[in-house]
């Protein structure tokens, strides 16, 4: 009788603690990025931030070493605001600019891109980030996919 009161004080102690440990579908901790953001990022939740603080607030920071570059909610030619409007927001594109600041190539704009290899062409930038605004030098201005690619260079096939 020991035994079993023992085994199952061991058991509801190791359930207890695992449901500690495993956060719970949708919450922000079950997935997180390295900068410890949300990475779904929705939409939804920046309007409201931006709703009930100024164009300066900070939603987010992207990192990029010991750096990092902040997404403000902007107005309707910077930021959030003009990312959502002219390019739209979603967790793609919340990753896509993770990525290319994390580990893209400076581009020359005052940003960071990610290029793919296209025969024949060569290096083809994808997606390009912009960083300055009115509201800092360390902001982003804009992210965007490239439509119309330019070639970086030529590459054998």
């Amino acid at each position: 009788m020991l035994f079993n009161t023992s085994v199952k004080a061991a058991l509801s102690a190791a359930a207890a603690m695992s449901a500690l440990l495993i956060p719970a579908a949708g919450s922000a901790s079950a997935a997180s990025s390295a900068s410890g953001e949300s990475v779904t990022a929705a939409a939804g939740s920046f309007d409201a931030k931006c709703r009930s603080h100024s164009r300066n607030y900070v939603l987010k920071k992207y990192y990029r070493g010991p750096q990092f570059f902040t997404l403000r909610c902007g107005t309707s030619t910077w930021g959030w605001k003009h990312i959502k409007a002219r390019h739209g927001w979603n967790s793609t594109m919340d990753r896509k600019i993770d990525n290319a600041i994390y580990s893209g190539d400076a581009n020359g704009r005052g940003g960071y891109s990610t290029y793919t290899i296209q025969c024949p062409r060569g290096r083809v930038e994808k997606f390009r980030t912009i960083i300055g605004t009115p509201a800092g030098t360390n902001d982003l201005l804009t992210a965007y996919k490239v439509d119309q690619p330019a070639a970086a260079g030529a590459a054998r096939c």
